[in-house]
């Protein structure tokens, strides 16, 4: 399956996935933005400004459909570093965490979106 193709089925499947969308509890949430701090920034850079993968900024970001951003988090980019994270979020987890970003993510003290 081509890349295209691929992206094309996961962010269908993601947007499939938007109907539960919520705001994860506050808990859920602190966990929720640790893990993008810790393990996303681990590639991203520690301030999601980029290191082995792109920067994850409000910047870097414009223009990009919080549904798509969704289905790279849940399903990950094969061919690339980009590993899929389905095991450990639901989705309409990695969708708060995409709009999160869009958003400009919030301080790991935060415990809800800004």
């Amino acid at each position: 399956m081509s890349r295209t193709a691929f992206l094309s089925l996961a962010l269908a499947l993601a947007a499939s996935a938007a109907g539960a969308q919520g705001t994860p509890d506050p808990d859920r949430a602190a966990q929720l933005v640790r893990m993008v701090r810790q393990d996303c920034g681990s590639c991203h850079g520690m301030r999601l400004t980029g290191g082995l993968g792109p920067a994850l900024t409000r910047e870097a970001l414009a223009g990009k459909p919080p549904e798509y951003l969704a289905a790279v988090i849940t399903h990950g980019i094969p061919g690339t570093p980009m590993p899929p994270w389905s095991a450990m979020l639901q989705g309409s987890e990695a969708l708060w965490i995409a709009e999160q970003l869009a958003n400009g993510f919030p301080e790991e003290n935060r415990r809800s979106a800004p």
